[in-house]
């Protein structure tokens, strides 16, 4: 690997591998991946050879283009494939007993806590309960200096990001920020702060010493 001389990589190569520890002493498995190309090798190498696979709506994950090489070696369940909503709801409820969960995380906490919003709820229930294992992948830039400024992070960046992503009628759509909206179409309906990983080693957290996602 080539030597990171930016300020922020060095940033992140110094913060990265103490929240990864953060993250073990609550019972995750943690790893520290400086660039996208390792956190790739590291997320595949996580992933048993057949076991069933399937994944939130993460632009992290995308990000890492991993989803066509497990497209090709493991069984999926792909939502993307459903030609009507009603089947891209069934393909989610399947996806919660999958073996192995891909999504990402709105926020983390130096201390190595998660927090996630949601509209639907699959993401989350995935995470809490279901899925054998989670791998969660997640940029430097999604860390946060602790559970209260992980909690903004999540409602005033990446709620209102996402909603300009998926064009949904709310407060932040049009306002770029959260207006704590009861919108039918909010995208932050589920917020769950996740403190431990129960079982142990359960959610697997990669790090990535880059800015990706929202």
């Amino acid at each position: 690997m080539s030597e990171r001389t930016k300020p922020l990589e060095k940033r992140f190569d110094k913060l990265g591998p103490r929240v990864a520890e953060a993250l073990k002493r609550r019972h995750f498995e943690a790893y520290y991946c400086p660039t996208r190309q390792e956190a790739a090798k590291q997320a595949l190498e996580l992933i048993p050879e057949g076991s069933v696979v399937a994944w939130g709506g993460s632009e992290t994950v995308a990000q890492l283009g991993i989803l066509d090489t497990v497209r090709k070696t493991n069984p999926v369940i792909d939502r993307d494939t459903a030609s009507t909503q009603e089947e891209k709801i069934e393909l989610m409820r399947k996806s919660l007993l999958c073996d192995v969960y891909l999504m990402s995380s709105n926020a983390i906490s130096e201390d190595g806590q998660l927090f996630n919003i949601d509209g639907n709820g699959n993401r989350v229930a995935a995470l809490v309960f279901g899925p054998k294992n989670v791998i969660i992948v997640a940029g430097m830039n999604k860390v946060t200096s602790n559970i209260d400024t992980a909690i903004e992070r999540a409602r005033y960046i990446a709620a209102p990001t996402n909603a300009q992503r998926f064009s949904v009628q709310t407060a932040c759509m049009s306002t770029g920020t959260c207006g704590d909206c009861l919108s039918p179409s909010s995208v932050c309906a589920s917020m769950l702060r996740t403190r431990i990983c129960r079982p142990a080693g359960r959610i697997k957290v990669i790090l990535v010493g880059e800015e990706l996602g929202f």
